[in-house]
């Protein structure tokens, strides 16, 4: 709703939209009109003071994160909305860090101040508290609660009051003049800090100019000394045209920002320097095709342009340039550096990718994506959405890297892995509405596995005789166990010809089928070393099909009698969580039979929990660490090792595999 207001004010549309009405700018694809949330990422670019700005609308929703991470990597700023309340949310905690990660300017804009809770006070000890004097208070509201009416702007010592374009500009009262003269010099402080000359003035005595003070404010911003704060309302339009008058005024622009290529190497953003394009984002349209958006850093970009993909070196035809306004788009014809801009049609270009001239090859290093955390299995519900469910999930993972698809042969399920249960839901949403496929979803299945912990011994023998030729195949079998990891290992001690050499393959291969399907609950077997060591034939009736029937009874018996076990996948587990949350944190992970490996302090006020945790405890634990840490938890997970399955575990497992059989045979 803020963008929708900055949009109105600066001219660019002729109509303020609202999500309930599902006609705003940002959030037009239909299933962000649905579930009135967004989805991805929208440029909408407008001009204001005879400056382009290129706005970007990024998702507030954790579930959506690999879009603050892309379009972080291609800004020159951040603007972070929060609620005007004493407690932050977890959307501004995510946002802080992704631009601290990428060194970002930010500044703060406060809204909801219309709000009958609204608490402006407790929101500025809170970032006070937080953040030190980084945080720079710009402006004063005027009125509170239900009865806030506009902005008192500390630069100018003007109140702004109305709304977007029709804002009156009326003097300071009386009654706020004392507050607003504390607030203003502490603002005059921060710029003085911002600028070595400026700071000589100000010491000296003089007093700075609202453009002085401006210019300290961008430099401080530029360096993160400076937080600016700014306030209004989305809902209404308030304080919208000073939040414009000072991304103009105060937020640095490209000239001001130098960018680093993959191989550390800093250059600035020169219209005039070579070509370098990032690829920051990629949609997939089954009508309009892939559409990528490239920032571009340096030289210039031109339709019909030659560029060179240096991450795949390949050349690319640039034929359709745009710029994007939502879902519209401006034909362009020549894109500068510093703008954003939209290629349709690339062939071997994704996100991630830098555009450069083939001259002077310039790479710029990719986007450094979280990993998913949330892992379901997907079905297809008819054979030509099986038939269409590979090429639509290419097209779809194309556009989302925080997408993870596979197929999981052993445990014979297709997994869908992403960053919570919301961000499944869109894609499965996306796969019927856009593409026309339809899958249902399931918990994934644990990859478990079968071993054995002693060395026995069986006979496996086959016969059997039908009228004509019959079938004899007879061998004795040596289970032994092998150290965890070390694979499966076959052996042949056969002496004497009791069994012929061209029937022992036939045996091994009857064991490697028998493995791959169990003993115990239909996992893989796993660790074991076989030996084939004795056994009989019969001249007429043995065959290659009755030794490998022979080998399958011969393991099965010889297992049943080695100690046999199921084995689980072991996670290792780093929870990140704030100092509050970690006994809560750290009580569950003990109730999914995990094993604390210790605690480390990763940022102030913020605790990384190391464990050790079983797989099969840990399906769903991004919604529960979600619920837990009221979203401010995150976590990693790896593949460490397979341990044992404690016994009751195990007889569950067996009994379920023994009534799922049973039924498949009636």
């Amino acid at each position: 709703m803020l963008v929708e207001h900055m949009l109105y004010t600066a001219g660019a549309t002729d109509r303020v939209g609202s999500t309930d009405g599902g006609n705003t700018q940002s959030d037009y694809d239909p299933l962000e009109v649905k579930r009135k949330i967004s989805i991805g990422s929208t440029v909408l670019p407008l001009e204001w003071h005879d400056h382009k700005v290129n706005l970007i609308d990024v998702p507030g929703f954790s579930d959506f994160v690999g879009e603050l991470y892309s379009v972080a990597r291609v800004v020159d700023s951040m603007i972070i909305v929060c609620e005007a309340k004493r407690d932050l949310d977890v959307g501004f905690d995510l946002a802080w860090e992704v631009a601290e990660k990428h060194g970002l300017a930010r500044c703060i804009f406060v809204n909801k101040l219309e709000r009958d809770n609204a608490d402006y006070q407790g929101l500025m000890e809170t970032l006070h508290a937080r953040y030190g004097n980084r945080i720079v208070e710009c402006q004063i509201p005027i009125g509170h609660q239900a009865a806030f009416s506009g902005v008192l702007d500390l630069l100018n010592m003007k109140v702004y009051k109305g709304k977007d374009r029709g804002a009156e500009i009326e003097d300071v009262p009386t009654g706020h003049l004392d507050d607003a003269k504390k607030l203003q010099e502490k603002m005059m402080d921060a710029a003085a800090e911002g600028d070595d000359a400026l700071m000589e003035k100000y010491l000296g005595g003089e007093e700075l100019t609202p453009e002085e003070v401006e210019h300290g404010l961008m430099e401080g911003t530029l360096h993160g000394k400076v937080i600016p704060v700014l306030i209004g309302s989305a809902a209404s339009g308030i304080g919208v045209a000073t939040l414009l008058d000072r991304i103009v005024g105060e937020l640095p622009s490209p000239l001001t920002h130098p960018f680093t290529t993959a191989d550390d190497k800093e250059m600035k953003e020169d219209p005039n320097g070579p070509l370098v394009g990032f690829v920051f984002k990629t949609t997939a349209d089954p009508y309009v095709g892939k559409i990528n958006y490239v920032r571009v850093f340096s030289g210039m970009l031109k339709a019909d342009d030659h560029v060179w993909n240096i991450g795949h070196d390949k050349d690319e035809r640039v034929h359709n340039l745009f710029f994007a306004h939502g879902k519209n788009q401006e034909t362009a014809q020549v894109v500068w550096a510093g703008d954003i801009c939209a290629i349709a049609k690339l062939q071997d270009t994704h996100t991630g990718d830098t555009l450069c001239s083939a001259k002077e090859k310039i790479k710029l290093a990719p986007v450094e994506f979280p990993d998913p955390i949330y892992r379901v299995s997907i079905h297809p519900v008819t054979k030509a959405d099986e038939d269409k469910l590979g090429s639509t999930l290419e097209r779809i993972l194309e556009e989302d890297p925080t997408l993870r698809y596979t197929r999981d042969t052993v445990m014979h399920q297709e997994l869908l892995e992403g960053m919570g249960d919301i961000h499944i839901d869109t894609v499965i949403d996306k796969m019927k509405t856009r593409f026309g496929v339809n899958v249902t979803i399931g918990e994934a299945k644990v990859p478990y596995q079968e071993t054995i912990k002693s060395t026995a011994q069986a006979q496996g023998k086959f016969k059997r005789q039908t009228g004509g030729k019959g079938q004899y195949g007879d061998c004795w079998l040596r289970l032994e166990p092998r150290g965890r990891g070390e694979g499966f290992e076959f052996g042949n001690e056969v002496v004497g010809g009791s069994i012929p050499k061209n029937f022992i393959p036939a045996i091994e291969k009857g064991v490697r089928e028998t493995m791959s399907t169990g003993f115990l609950a239909g996992y893989p077997v796993v660790d074991v070393k076989c030996v084939v060591y004795d056994g009989s034939y019969h001249d007429v009736d043995s065959s290659e099909q009755a030794f490998k029937t022979a080998a399958r009874i011969g393991f099965k018996a010889a297992a049943e009698k080695a100690q046999p076990t199921i084995l689980e996948p072991i996670m290792r587990v780093h929870v990140d969580v704030p100092d509050e949350a970690v006994g809560d944190v750290v009580g569950d992970l003990n109730t999914r039979r995990g094993q604390l490996q210790g605690m480390e302090p990763i940022a102030p006020g913020k605790t990384r929990v190391n464990a050790m945790v079983p797989m099969a405890t840990m399906m769903r634990y991004a919604l529960d660490l979600r619920s837990i840490t009221k979203g401010r938890g995150l976590f990693s997970s790896a593949m460490a090792r397979y341990e044992e399955l404690p016994s009751n575990e195990q007889m569950a497992l067996i009994k379920e595999y023994e009534k799922q059989k049973k039924e498949d045979e009636d």
